[in-house]
C-alpha cells in the first residue's frame, strides 16, 4: 500500500499540473491523480513478480550447465539453496499475485538481459556468498537474503528503473515508493501465513486523502495565499516561486482541513518534500512561514486537532 508521503507528492504534482494546464478540467485532474496512484501499485506488482523470475533464470542456467561437454561435479550437483528460497517460492505460488500479475500484464519473458544482470549483481553480494556457503536452511535466513536483494540490488539498479519507465512513464518517479512497498511486503512475510500483498491504500481514509487534499487546496487557495502574504516580511509575493507557494498552501490546507493529522507531521512532510522538489533555502523559508502561521491559527482557535499530542510541533 502506498504511503501518505507518496500521496502528498501525487497531490502536489496534480495541483501543479492543473495550475499550468488551463485546458484541464477538475474532473480530469482528479481522475488523473487516482490513476497515477494506482499505477504505483502496479509497479509494485511488477517488482514482486521479478523475484521469482530471477530464481527461474538461475535454475535454467544450472540446468544448462549439466548438459555441457565434460561437466564438473559442481555442474552436475549444484548448490540449489538460492533457487529453493522459501520466501521467493511463497511469492511464486501465491494465487492472489498470479491474478494481479495478469491484471497488470506483467511479463519479464523478453527481459532476460535485465534478469541476468540482476542475478550477477546478487552474486557479488557478501550476504549471498555467506548464504550459499551455509548448509543450514531457514525461512528467516531466506527472508534476510531477499530483503538484502531488494535493498542493495533492485533499489539501486538505475537501468531497471529506466526500463520500467519505458513501460510506464510515471514509474520513473514511482520507483522508490514501489521498492519501499516491496521491502515492506517481504519483511511482513512469515513461514506459516499466506503472502499479504495489500491493496493500493491502507484504508478508506488513505484512499480519500489525496483527492481531498487536491480539492480542498484548490477551493481555499486564494485565502491561503492571503494568509501567506501576511507573513512575507520584506518579501514580495511575486518573488515566491510557484512550488514554494504550492507547498505552503497544501500545508495550510492539511493543518486546517485534516484534524487527525498531527501538526508536527504536516510541517515535517512539507519541509521534506521541499528538499526534493524545490531547494535547500526553500525548506528554511517554508518552515519559517508555516511556523508563524501555526502560532496565529492556534491563537485564533482555527487549528482544531483531534486526539492527544496532535498540536505539538
Amino acid at each position: 500500500m502506498v504511503s501518505r508521503h507518496y500521496l502528498r507528492i501525487k497531490a502536489m504534482q496534480a495541483l501543479y499540473s492543473y495550475g499550468t494546464n488551463p485546458k484541464s478540467s477538475l474532473a480530469q485532474a482528479e481522475t488523473g491523480l487516482k490513476k497515477a496512484i494506482k499505477s504505483c501499485h502496479e509497479l509494485f506488482v511488477w517488482l514482486l513478480c521479478l523475484l521469482p523470475e530471477i530464481t527461474f533464470y538461475r535454475e535454467k542456467k544450472l540446468e544448462s550447465l549439466k548438459g555441457k561437454y565434460n561437466p564438473t561435479e559442481e555442474d552436475l550437483n549444484p548448490n540449489t539453496k538460492f533457487i529453493d528460497n522459501a520466501v521467493i517460492k511463497k511469492i511464486e505460488e501465491d494465487k492472489v499475485l498470479e491474478t494481479l500479475a495478469m491484471d497488470c500484464r506483467v511479463s519479464w519473458a523478453d527481459d532476460t538481459d535485465i534478469v541476468s544482470r540482476l542475478f550477477r549483481n546478487i552474486e557479488q553480494l557478501p550476504e549471498y556468498e555467506a548464504y550459499m556457503s551455509n548448509p543450514a536452511r531457514s525461512f528467516n535466513e531466506d527472508k534476510e537474503l531477499v530483503l538484502c536483494i531488494v535493498k542493495d540490488v533492485i533499489a539501486t539498479d538505475e537501468l531497471l528503473n529506466w526500463h520500467l519507465g519505458e513501460i510506464n512513464v510515471h514509474w520513473i518517479g514511482d520507483f522508490n515508493e514501489a521498492v519501499a512497498m516491496l521491502y515492506h511486503c517481504v519483511n511482513s512475510m512469515t513461514e506459516k501465513k499466506p503472502l499479504r500483498i495489500g491493496g493500493v491504500y491502507a484504508d478508506d481514509d488513505a484512499k480519500n486523502f489525496a483527492p481531498e487534499l487536491f480539492r480542498k487546496t484548490l477551493q481555499n487557495s486564494e485565502e491561503y495565499k492571503r494568509m501567506i502574504e501576511g507573513k512575507l516580511q520584506n518579501w514580495e509575493m511575486d518573488r515566491v516561486n510557484n512550488m514554494d507557494m504550492l507547498l505552503m498552501t497544501m500545508a495550510l490546507c492539511e493543518l486546517l482541513e485534516f484534524p487527525t493529522i498531527p501538526v508536527k507531521v504536516t510541517l515535517n512532510e512539507y519541509i521534506e518534500i521541499a528538499k526534493w522538489y524545490s531547494s535547500e533555502k526553500s525548506r528554511v523559508f517554508i518552515n519559517g512561514i508555516i511556523d508563524r502561521l501555526i502560532v496565529d491559527l492556534r491563537e485564533s482557535g482555527r487549528l482544531v486537532k483531534e486526539g492527544r499530542g496532535l498540536y505539538q510541533n
